[in-house]
C-alpha cells in the first residue's frame, strides 16, 4: 500500500471510531434484562426494574451520578421478600433526557408520580445520598401512600452555610465534571468504599462508557444542577415533620458524609445522630467495615437491616 493510501486509511479509521463514539447512546451501557419502561403522565419516560412480591413495595431512589444498578446487591436478596422496585431518575441512566429542572421537588414528584402510575401498594421509599434527600422530600410532599422510609446515608442532614454553598457550586461545574480524566474518575469511586469490592469495577467502566455517548454533555450540565439543588432545596429544619417509620443506614467509615473538606471537625456519627435525633422515632444502624455505598459494601448486613425494620 503506498504511503498516501496508508495515511487515508488511517485517517479514515479515526475518523469512524470518533464518530462511532459519539453516535453511542445510554441504550448500549449493559442493564438488566428484566430493566422496563413506563411513560408518566408528564411525558418523562422511566426506566426500571420490578422483582419480587410480599407485604411491602421497596422503591429504590439512587444517588448523584449512579442509577438503578446502584441497588442490584439489595433487590437480588430482598425480592424474596418483598417486591422490589429500583428505578432511573428522570436524566439518569436510561430515563428520559431533557432539560427538566433537577430539583429535589422535581425528583420527589417524578418518584411519587411512578409510584401512581404503577398502583404501588404499600410503599417503602429507599433512598442513597442524594436519593436519600429525595425520598425526604417526597416524604414531606406525600398525601399518604408512602408507607415507611429507609434512608442510606442521605444528603440533606449534613447542612452548609452560603458560603459553603457557594464553593460547592463553582467547584461542581459543566466544565469540571466533563474534563475529570480517567483516574480521578476512579479516585473519585474509591472514597465511595472502606475497601474497593471488585464487583464495583462495573461502575466505573460504565462511568468511562457514559463518556462516549452522545448524552454524556447533558449528564455533565445536570450533575451540578443536582448538586446545587441538594444545597438550595434543604430538608434538615423539617425533618420534625416525617411521621413515618424510618430506619437510618451509616457506614460507620464514610468518607463523604460530613464533607471532608468543609467539615474536618464533623463525623459521621454526629450526621448520623442529627438524623435520627431530628426524625421522630427513627432506628439508626451504624454498620462496620463501609464507606458511602454502605448498600453495596455490606450488602448482606444492609439487607438485614431493612428486613429486621419492616417486620417490626
Amino acid at each position: 500500500m503506498h504511503t498516501k493510501q496508508r495515511v487515508a486509511t488511517i485517517f479514515f479509521t479515526l475518523a469512524t471510531t470518533l464518530l462511532a463514539a459519539q453516535t453511542k447512546s445510554m441504550e448500549d451501557i449493559p442493564y438488566p434484562s428484566d430493566t422496563r419502561t413506563i411513560a408518566l403522565p408528564g411525558g418523562t419516560k422511566i426506566a426500571y426494574t420490578d422483582r419480587g412480591n410480599g407485604p411491602f413495595t421497596l422503591v429504590f431512589v439512587h444517588g448523584l451520578g449512579t442509577n438503578l444498578k446502584a441497588w442490584q446487591h439489595n433487590a437480588d436478596s430482598l425480592s424474596a421478600h418483598y417486591r422490589c422496585v429500583a428505578l432511573d431518575l428522570p436524566g439518569y441512566g436510561k430515563s428520559s433526557k431533557s432539560d427538566y429542572p433537577f430539583g429535589m421537588a422535581f425528583f420527589a414528584d417524578q418518584v411519587l408520580e411512578f409510584c401512581t402510575a404503577l398502583d404501588l401498594q404499600n410503599v417503602v421509599l429507599a433512598g442513597h445520598s442524594m436519593g436519600g434527600q429525595i425520598a425526604l422530600t417526597a416524604a414531606l410532599r406525600d398525601t399518604g401512600s408512602v408507607k415507611k422510609l429507609i434512608l442510606i446515608a442521605p444528603a440533606g442532614i449534613e447542612t452548609f452555610s452560603e458560603a459553603e454553598a457557594t464553593w460547592l457550586k463553582m467547584v461542581y461545574t459543566p466544565e469540571v465534571v466533563k474534563n475529570t480524566p480517567p483516574e480521578q474518575i476512579r479516585k473519585n469511586f474509591l472514597i465511595n468504599f472502606y475497601q474497593w469490592p471488585e464487583d464495583a469495577e462495573s461502575m466505573y467502566e460504565d462511568r468511562l462508557s457514559l463518556r462516549e455517548t452522545a448524552e454524556y454533555d447533558g449528564w455533565c450540565h445536570m450533575i451540578p444542577k443536582c448538586v446545587a439543588a441538594m444545597l438550595d432545596e434543604p430538608v434538615f429544619g423539617r425533618l420534625g415533620e416525617i411521621a413515618l417509620p424510618t430506619l437510618v443506614i451509616f457506614g460507620e467509615n464514610d468518607a463523604l458524609i460530613p464533607n471532608p473538606i468543609l467539615h474536618k471537625t464533623q463525623n459521621t456519627l454526629h450526621i448520623a445522630n442529627l438524623a435520627q435525633s431530628g426524625i421522630p422515632g427513627s432506628r439508626l444502624r451504624l454498620l462496620p467495615k463501609a464507606g458511602h455505598f454502605v448498600q453495596w459494601e455490606q450488602a448482606a448486613a444492609t439487607n438485614q437491616a431493612i428486613r429486621e425494620f419492616l417486620e417490626e
